[in-house]
């Protein structure tokens, strides 16, 4: 199976959406682009480039105030440098092992019924901490996100991820610790420039509530407006997501999932090079 990474311009959907929810008409784009640039050229404790596309991936979160793009950079430039150890110079083949052998973290095929990606996290009895440690799934996580805003539909659209903890149980409980949970909001909350619009929670059991306690004290207002939790209630999630655009396994009418991260693995190797370059941006003194 083939997944493929559409890096075209946005399409007429994706424009009127952009203009709609992001300010992205053409004098908002053009100062945009001309303010960060300069914000970006005079500082000299950051290193990135200054291309238009992409400085748009740092502008579309931010509804094109440049101020806002330019403090987000500078955000994700501290937590890579604050997290040198786990991100530094990080490449796919680093997490062959994971993404191939573990089915941790998938991405379906399709996306959904707001053109969004839609990423699974098997958080409960696929899920063995002894084999991919809570430290490599926010690795994967890092990676993912950097294929994403290759897309500059995603970028517009969004993404949706869907938490599965089905079969949790102490196990993964203790193979998440308060650290995770910090350094994981820290990614989501400050350093990462894409759309995060939903967090689905389904068929987590009462143990649940352990997890959720670690997490609950770091997730901010805005970001805990987007999580839902629905346990086995499927059609709870499907007042979000249609039930079309899901497969079986979430109560959807789509085939049931019948691919893996090892699947969509050669075309993250794809973009290794992009991931590279990536590497290197970031505060001046850990270029």
């Amino acid at each position: 199976m083939s997944f493929t990474i559409l890096t075209g311009p946005p399409g007429p959907e994706a424009r009127a959406l952009a203009e709609k929810e992001l300010r992205e008409t053409e004098e908002n784009v053009k100062n945009g682009i001309e303010t960060l640039r300069k914000y970006i050229e005079e500082d000299k404790t950051l290193y990135y480039c200054t291309d238009d596309d992409f400085l748009l991936i740092f502008l579309r979160p931010c509804k094109f105030y440049p101020q806002s793009a330019y403090e987000l950079m500078k955000r994700i430039a501290d937590f890579r440098h604050k997290n040198a150890a786990l991100f530094y110079d990080l490449l796919p083949s680093d997490e062959r092992d994971a993404i191939v052998n573990h089915s941790v973290i998938n991405v379906l095929k399709t996306r959904d019924h707001k053109n969004r990606r839609v990423m699974i996290v098997q958080a409960g009895k696929t899920w063995d901490p002894s084999k991919v440690t809570s430290d490599q799934i926010l690795r994967m996580f890092y990676l993912v996100h950097l294929i994403a805003i290759q897309e500059q539909e995603s970028q517009i659209f969004g993404t949706v991820v869907i938490m599965d903890f089905d079969g949790l149980s102490m196990k993964q409980v203790k193979g998440m610790p308060p650290s995770f949970s910090i350094k994981l909001l820290g990614f989501i909350q400050d350093a990462m420039p894409l759309r995060l619009k939903e967090i689905h929670f389904v068929k987590q059991p009462f143990l649940f509530n352990m997890v959720w306690t670690m997490f609950k004290p770091f997730v901010r207002e805005k970001l805990r407006k987007r999580m839902f939790f629905h346990g086995t209630n499927m059609s709870s999630l499907h007042t979000h997501i249609p039930a079309s655009h899901l497969p079986k396994n979430y109560g959807g009418e789509q085939p049931e999932i019948d691919y893996t991260s090892a699947d969509w693995y050669p075309t993250i190797l794809n973009y290794e090079d992009k991931i590279k370059e990536w590497n290197t941006y970031g505060c001046t003194d850990k270029k």
